[in-house]
């Protein structure tokens, strides 16, 4: 795989970070924290605000409290920088109501649903859609079966085009998952 080579002469102008932190809780729950935080290289004027360089323009914060099933059993967010102080963050519990959402079955429609546009915050709802990967991936060997030692076909068999279950990975890794590609039907010529 190869990327556009990037120009011999170019200056950083804007930073956007994602981190992504989960924990395993001693009541059997899991928490998710995710922080989005946005910075310039330069001195940004905002609405009656001079951001010095580096400094924040953007910093939320996103925690969920997940159970086993990947069921969301708490949320809650919060704003510690933003452009538009007093108003970025009015946004009040408003992601509370990802409470009772599974992060495996239809979250980011949901998500959309409940929190898109003016009814929550654009770059926390952008944030939470990156959790449900990063949940599995934690879950990954600790929760969910990878190696399929339970008798299930592991989770991430068929979710990716690497580990798709006619593919050399699978066949290699996975052999009693491996389905050859069935050929394709002679279908009747026609003569013209």
């Amino acid at each position: 795989m190869t990327l556009p080579p990037a120009a011999a002469r170019r200056q950083l102008k804007h930073r956007r970070q994602f981190d992504v932190q989960v924990f395993a809780r001693d009541d059997g729950l899991w928490e998710v924290d995710a922080r989005l935080v946005d910075t310039k290289t330069r001195d940004a004027q905002l609405a009656g605000d001079l951001r010095p360089a580096g400094t924040p323009i953007h910093e939320m914060l996103l925690r969920l409290v997940v159970d086993r099933a990947l069921n969301i059993v708490d949320a809650g967010s919060q704003t510690l920088w933003m452009p538009y102080t007093g108003e970025c963050d009015a946004h009040g519990d408003a992601y509370r109501r990802l409470i009772g959402l599974n992060l495996a079955q239809g979250f980011r429609a949901a998500l959309r649903e409940r929190l898109g546009g003016v009814l929550g915050c654009t770059h926390i709802t952008e944030l939470a859609q990156v959790l449900p990967t990063a949940m599995i991936q934690a879950f990954a060997g600790e929760v969910i079966d990878t190696r399929g030692h339970s008798g299930d076909k592991p989770f991430q068999i068929d979710r990716c085009h690497a580990l798709r279950s006619d593919g050399p990975a699978v066949r290699e890794h996975y052999p009693r998952w491996y389905r050859p590609k069935s050929p394709e039907p002679d279908l009747p010529r026609r003569h013209e």
